[in-house]
């Protein structure tokens, strides 16, 4: 595309040729500019068509087009070639379409083998399928499996697709029968099983036993599980004669109700214990985090040392306060340590009323926090948390100016 005159020319009157090994043909007019800026028109043209190209013949290599789509396109192009309003390689493009076309028409002929391919295994598919479920029909003694299976079987069935439709007419027929053989013959089995249905109530009556004896056990997590994996034995085995299925159900559903019951009950009562041990130590913080740290820090430090052991003493509280409660624990003993390490660097301070006032202000700032904390209010314990440290900041810098 860097020589245009190379491929065409442009009459003094502005007609455009294209040159090809026929002769020069028309193409169309350039009035706009010159001729260089015309040919350069046109050859963008042409180059617009070699991309296309370019692209159809890298999707049939990838495999990614359809052969046959790309068979079509090729052979559109290649028939606009003799009438196209470009100038380039018209001949050499035509000579690449025409490989193209060949590669195209090969590659189409697999696609048509691939579909037959494709055709023959979906029909060995489906026949293997019917075989088998004829097989089952005939044989099989495991009724729930084989009647899960016959479902799996028309799961796979709906999936395939290819077989002409007679064949697969053919096909269904016999799967259908044979479903509804191994149907005939599974309910005619269970037809025999009234003499069994006593076997199904001692193995369930054992279940009841069991469950009874773990009414009144205390090990709640262990025989929690153990009467759930009963539950689950309960429902897989076989039912007994109604009357005594009802029976023996509602004594075993008597038995886990009385385990679950008790087991709520003392749950309850500790969730209680935790609420009031809660409480405890919520109050020991609001007492901690009141104590005026900077002017008795050595007195603060006592007072932590005593509140430890009722904190201590408070036992656990609900897992969900148990974070939030730690946090603040350790920010009351930050708190004082700051103020122990202080009064160690500094000598007492002179009285400045600015540096009270400044103190007073933090004071106040953290009994507000603690009474939000107390509160359990969220927004109010966030405004309450970002006031204290804002104030805390100034009255640090105050001190260090002292």
């Amino acid at each position: 595309m860097n020589d245009w005159t190379a491929f065409g020319r442009v009459d003094a009157d502005g007609t455009v040729y294209v040159k090809t090994a026929e002769g020069d043909r028309v193409v169309g007019s350039w009035q706009a500019g010159t001729p260089e800026e015309g040919l350069a028109h046109f050859a963008r043209r042409f180059a617009d068509l070699v991309t296309e190209v370019d692209l159809i013949e890298a999707r049939l290599k990838s495999g990614a087009a359809d052969a046959a789509h790309s068979l079509t396109s090729v052979k559109r192009i290649r028939a606009s070639l003799d009438e196209a309003h470009v100038v380039g390689d018209i001949d050499g493009l035509a000579a690449r379409l025409d490989r193209l076309t060949t590669v195209a028409d090969e590659k189409a002929g697999e696609a048509r083998a691939a579909r037959e391919a494709a055709r023959g295994e979906a029909l060995a598919r489906k026949t293997a399928l019917v075989e088998e479920a004829e097989t089952i029909a005939a044989e099989s003694t495991g009724w729930k499996s084989a009647g899960d299976r016959l479902k799996e079987i028309l799961d796979e069935w709906k999936t395939i697709r290819g077989v002409d439709k007679k064949t697969d007419g053919e096909l269904w027929k016999r799967f259908a029968a044979a479903r509804d053989g191994f149907t005939r013959r599974r309910g005619a089995h269970f037809a025999t099983l009234d003499g069994q249905r006593k076997q199904a109530q001692t193995a369930k009556e054992e279940l009841v036993k069991e469950a009874e004896g773990l009414a009144d056990s205390t090990e709640w997590s262990s025989t929690a599980n153990r009467l759930k994996d009963l539950m689950n034995e309960w429902k897989a085995a076989p039912r007994a004669a109604k009357e005594a299925e009802q029976r023996l159900w509602e004594r075993f559903r008597a038995a886990q109700d009385a385990f679950f019951t008790r087991r709520s009950e003392v749950f309850s009562a500790r969730d209680a214990e935790y609420k009031g041990n809660l409480d405890r130590k919520q109050a020991i913080l609001t007492e901690i985090e009141a104590l005026d740290v900077d002017a008795d820090p050595r007195g603060a430090q006592n007072k932590l040392r005593d509140a430890q052991a009722a904190w201590h003493d408070a036992g656990r509280v609900p897992r969900e306060a148990t974070a939030s409660l730690d946090r603040r624990w350790r920010a009351a003993e930050e708190r004082i340590r700051v103020a122990m390490d202080s009064a160690w660097r500094k000598t007492t301070p002179q009285d400045n009323p600015l540096l009270r006032q400044m103190r007073e202000q933090v004071a106040e700032a953290e009994q507000r926090l603690a009474r939000a904390q107390a509160a359990g209010d969220t927004r109010r314990i966030k405004e309450a948390e970002l006031a204290l440290s804002s104030k805390r900041q100034f009255l640090a810098l105050a001190e260090q100016a002292n």
